[in-house]
């Protein structure tokens, strides 16, 4: 079945979206900095990698208790979504570096964690990115059937329930990405706004040869080299599945799927009435922008505006620049979502689900 394309006024309200990436622009420029990646997102990145692959390297030494190796496994899964967030997202958005060798290799961890950056590039940068909240066409709004993400889905008895089943749902997404997501959507079609899309070659052979790897060291290697049974393993693989998959999934839900975020309508012509820009700013929301424990965490994804306004730029920079976004923003009367509190982005989260899983529920129109 073919999905008609969605188009964005853009012949409209150009001026926030000139204003906001010249003022951006000034600001690196002014400074003489970089867009991309400095020396505090290298130490991070070496950090990341050293937690999940040190942790990793420390359960096949075989030298711990059961219950130490359960606590390694959790702390891999923390691992795993730490690198998700502050590596492998920057370099899967060409943020990283200014060379594409160096973006392409530290995208390679996401393989290397299990799930396929390929195909996370057209689900998360094309389609996420373009389409945002918008249903039918967003991938992100489509966490499972269970799951009512928009009030323009149909509404399905279970969705009364949600606010308590979405965080259990959320636990498991990285073992959807490993055993089933990848490969389905390699298949898949219409897949966004491509039909029939042929994927390269090196791209089925890299999704082949890093699966194997991944079941290979995570699978194969504990059960043949650790003097552990088979179901003590699958503890310890659940548990980080579940540890990074909960991380992953609520963060994810923190930027669009709150209050104060809007889910537009297409109009007759397949038209969001709105410029792409302020689609985003009506779409996205921020939240705990001074922790700065949680930031260097999830590499600025609380500062989600930021980042959908400037994938190109390195989320270590999404805190100062937020500034800007949030100043233009009210000179020109247009929303900026946020939460103080990662407390608040929960609650808010949570009673959005609960409004979704009502059918009586009527979502405040786009201005």
């Amino acid at each position: 079945m073919s999905v008609q394309k969605v188009t964005f006024n853009n012949k409209i309200d150009k001026e926030f979206s000139r204003t906001v990436k010249q003022r951006v622009s000034d600001y690196f420029e002014e400074r003489n900095l970089s867009r991309h990646s400095n020396a505090s997102m290298v130490i991070k990145t070496i950090t990341l990698l050293s937690l999940y692959f040190g942790a990793y390297a420390l359960i096949m030494s075989g030298q711990f208790s059961l219950g130490v190796m359960w606590l390694l496994c959790v702390t891999m899964g923390i691992g795993m979504a730490g690198i998700g967030f502050s590596v492998a997202h920057d370099a899967l958005h060409g943020a990283y570096s200014s060379n594409n060798k160096v973006n392409y290799a530290l995208g390679l961890t996401f393989d290397l964690m299990g799930a396929n950056g390929y195909i996370w590039k057209i689900t998360h940068n094309i389609i996420h990115h373009t389409y945002t909240n918008i249903h039918g066409h967003d991938e992100d709004l489509e966490v499972a059937a269970f799951i009512r993400l928009s009030p323009h889905s149909d509404f399905k008895p279970v969705h009364r329930v949600q606010h308590i089943l979405a965080f259990f749902a959320y636990s498991f997404a990285t073992f959807f990405w490993v055993f089933v997501k990848d490969y389905w959507y390699f298949f898949k079609s219409p897949l966004g706004p491509y039909e029939n899309k042929n994927h390269p070659t090196k791209e089925w052979i890299t999704l082949i040869v890093t699966k194997i790897i991944y079941y290979g060291y995570t699978i194969a290697l504990p059960l043949l080299i650790l003097d552990i049974t088979w179901y003590q393993w699958l503890i310890g693989f659940i548990s980080l599945h579940l540890t990074a998959g909960f991380i992953l999934g609520v963060i994810f839900q923190l930027a669009h799927v709150v209050e104060e975020t809007m889910h537009p309508e297409p109009n007759e012509d397949n038209m969001i009435e709105n410029h792409w820009a302020i689609h985003e700013m009506i779409t996205t929301n921020n939240f705990a922008r001074d922790n700065k424990l949680l930031s260097w965490y999830i590499g600025g994804l609380n500062f989600q505006i930021e980042h959908h306004l400037f994938p190109k730029v390195c989320s270590i920079h999404y805190p100062e620049i937020s500034l800007i976004v949030e100043k233009t923003a009210k000179e020109f009367g247009i929303p900026y979502n946020h939460h103080k509190t990662f407390r608040e982005a929960i609650g808010s989260h949570y009673r959005t689900l609960k409004n979704f899983g009502d059918p009586d529920f009527n979502l405040p129109s786009a201005a």
